[in-house]
């Protein structure tokens, strides 16, 4: 079978990128023709590494070249890129004819089940509807973007409702999505699975994330505050880069929390880093999936998180393999936090639970089911 994902750019080190990579690659290996199309990649290598039997197709658009104008000239740029968009995708699948084509809703979205290449359109959400497309940013600018975002939220449902299928990644936001379209809940599998799993010795902590108005790390600041009070022996490593890392930084060393509260950069060696900590934190305000909670239960890490909109009630089974505490809940967050700090052996079970637990997101489990929503888009007349 011919598969084609399209995606922005594999640029960044982030879930969404790991988790079109890893799957292009086991479908690659196991027989299928694979290829990734990308608008912005612009000669960049991909940030995860890809089989040599995946195709990389950079259109190389750089859409960047609409910033830095006014706005009416960025509006302008914006649809003259477009219309180039959609001439080089529509040349690349007009050719290659492929079977499907996977779109992640991203600007391909609006033509993308207008081009006739004979191929099923399924969509793949890496995110929750309120939240796709950051336009949940967009709203709160001011009351003309307000109505503007209802206006693409609205165009966003009528363009997904083209496709062949939608596939999100939990049963809330299914629902969330309605009747429009066959919508198949498939979530994502865990990257790596080590042999040897934490001791949960080391008196540190962990949280991996972009700097973004996702991860709530200004509660995380809090909350290890209340943390650093009871426990001044015990660190906590950030792994992230993004826009609002200077911001973070402040407050860490505003409330002089910088020996405690460790920025780190992205880094390429992760699972060694979960693999030095004891104890998984997650201050998200809301969250696709939580893909860093299978990383950190694979490597036998129990896991602390607020109970957000979405990821972490369908990773985590509260008080078996970890702990879901209240929804933005900084004292809550602090005191279950101390709870694992001051009982090792409530740590280390917890953590080997979650390494069995964490066994249903397999790859060997989750990837048979695309392959089967394949076979059923296609065979489908």
């Amino acid at each position: 079978m011919k598969i084609y994902y399209i995606y922005t750019a594999l640029v960044t080190k982030g879930g969404a990128d790991r988790v079109i990579a890893e799957k292009a690659n086991w479908l690659a290996e196991h027989g299928h023709e694979v290829a990734i199309i990308t608008d912005t990649q612009l000669g960049r290598e991909p940030v995860f590494p890809l089989s040599q039997k995946v195709r990389l197709i950079n259109l190389d658009i750089d859409f960047s070249k609409e910033y830095g104008h006014g706005f009416l000239m960025r509006i302008f740029m914006y649809y003259k890129l477009m219309r180039q968009y959609r001439k080089e995708m529509t040349d690349v699948l007009m050719k290659d004819r492929p079977n499907i084509v996977i779109t992640t809703l991203g600007r391909d979205i609006s033509f993308i089940t207008k081009i006739k290449d004979g191929s099923k359109k399924i969509g793949e959400a890496h995110t929750t509807k309120h939240f796709i497309r950051n336009f949940h940013l967009l709203e709160q600018r001011n009351i003309i973007f307000k109505y503007l975002t209802r206006y693409f939220r609205w165009n966003m449902d009528r363009q997904v409702n083209r496709l062949d299928a939608l596939v999100v990644l939990t049963t809330q936001d299914q629902h969330d999505w309605g009747n429009m379209i066959p919508v198949y809940v498939i979530p994502n599998s865990y990257p790596f699975y080590p042999d040897t799993p934490s001791t949960c010795e080391n008196k540190q902590a962990i949280i991996v994330g972009r700097y973004n108005s996702a991860k709530g790390y200004n509660y995380l600041v809090d909350a290890w505050k209340l943390v650093h009070q009871k426990h001044p022996d015990w660190f906590i490593n950030i792994f992230g880069s993004g826009e609002y890392e200077n911001d973070i930084r402040h407050r860490i060393n505003d409330e002089g929390l910088q020996d405690v509260i460790i920025m780190n950069p992205p880094t390429d060696h992760i699972m060694e880093e979960y693999l030095n900590s004891s104890i998984y934190v997650m201050s998200s305000v809301f969250e696709g999936f939580a893909m860093v909670l299978l990383e950190a239960m694979a490597c036998g890490l129990p896991c602390v998180s607020f109970d957000c909109p979405y990821g972490p009630r369908n990773v985590i089974t509260d008080g078996e393999d970890g702990i879901l505490v209240e929804y933005l809940n900084t004292q809550a967050l602090a005191d279950n936090i101390c709870k694992l700090i001051e009982d090792k052996s409530l740590r280390k079970r917890m953590g080997e639970k979650g390494r069995r637990n964490v066994l249903r997101f397999s790859r060997e489990t989750i990837m048979p089911q695309w392959v089967e929503l394949f076979e059923s888009v296609t065979n489908k007349k």
